[in-house]
């Protein structure tokens, strides 16, 4: 098993996003906090010149570890955007030897906040939903036949594969030779998904870990409140590893229990202008997961 971080873990969501902060200072703080590797992020942050980025990963004994591909797979007028996105993120990852690239739907707004209430949640149409299936199904065939990369999709807070339903359905309508599995410790338990249940009902398909920790007072008043995503991001719902609800000892024991021994990759969701120092967080979350057993 092998420990990465991600450019999320310095506020990176969106890779035009202003207050960003410089992508060498990303890689210098992942690989001084004692990181493996670094997932790439949204595309475009980090150079997408394979030469550049290859010795910028070198010189801090960095891996390229995987990618996540943020981008609204439920929007029917949106199909261009996410293969684009698909492409260019695929070539940077194979490019660098990496093999995991994650597909996450990304936040609708009318979605922002119902997060963990279900029944109150928007839901797509019959055809939306056929529509919804095929982009994804589509960016996972590019992945993998295209680029020889493994696929697999994140229940993401705010998207429309979000809830448990929404999950078991998508997965059982593409074939898992295509799509496999992410999972996120907090997002799911934000859904209300057991992350250990969520886990050994698909052992054999898990092929990503992203590890966060989720300040369970602070969870229950998003729920209760119909807190928007951002602002609970903003707000450390998302707190330190070891400080919220999620046991990564337990976790971890899981893990080596069904054979896992790829990439887990901590992403620390937060405000690319949040208070703590990035550089700090990434140092105890990497402290204590190691501590851990990680």
């Amino acid at each position: 098993m092998k420990l990465g971080n991600a450019p999320c873990s310095w506020g990176v969501e969106f890779e035009d996003d202003p207050r960003n902060p410089c992508w060498r200072e990303v890689l210098d703080e992942c690989a001084l906090a004692g990181f493996q590797g670094i997932d790439l992020g949204p595309v475009g942050f980090f150079p997408e010149n394979p030469s550049i980025l290859a010795e910028a990963l070198s010189a801090r004994n960095l891996t390229l570890s995987s990618a996540v591909i943020f981008r609204p797979f439920h929007d029917p007028t949106a199909a261009g955007i996410c293969r684009d996105a698909t492409t260019r993120t695929c070539r940077s990852l194979a490019l660098q030897g990496a093999k995991q690239v994650v597909l996450i739907d990304s936040i609708a707004a009318e979605r922002a906040r119902t997060i963990g209430r279900p029944h109150l949640a928007a839901q797509l149409e019959p055809d939306l939903w056929v529509g919804f299936v095929d982009r994804i199904r589509d960016s996972a065939r590019i992945a993998t036949e295209e680029f020889g990369l493994i696929a697999s999709i994140h229940a993401h807070a705010g998207g429309y594969c979000d809830f448990e339903q929404e999950h078991d359905r998508l997965l059982n309508e593409i074939d898992d030779a295509l799509l496999k599995v992410c999972i996120d410790t907090a997002h799911s338990s934000l859904a209300g998904i057991d992350p250990i249940a969520l886990t050994l009902r698909y052992a054999s398909r898990v092929s990503h870990i992203h590890l966060k920790d989720l300040n369970p007072l602070k969870k229950a008043e998003v729920v209760r409140n119909g807190i928007d995503f951002y602002e609970a991001c903003a707000d450390d719902l998302f707190c330190q590893m070891g400080e919220g609800q999620v046991n990564f000892a337990f976790f971890k024991n899981l893990l080596d229990q069904i054979g896992y021994d790829g990439w887990c990759t901590v992403e620390q969701d937060c405000a690319p202008n949040a208070a703590i120092s990035k550089e700090t967080m990434a140092l105890a979350n990497h402290r204590y997961l190691s501590s851990v057993g990680f």
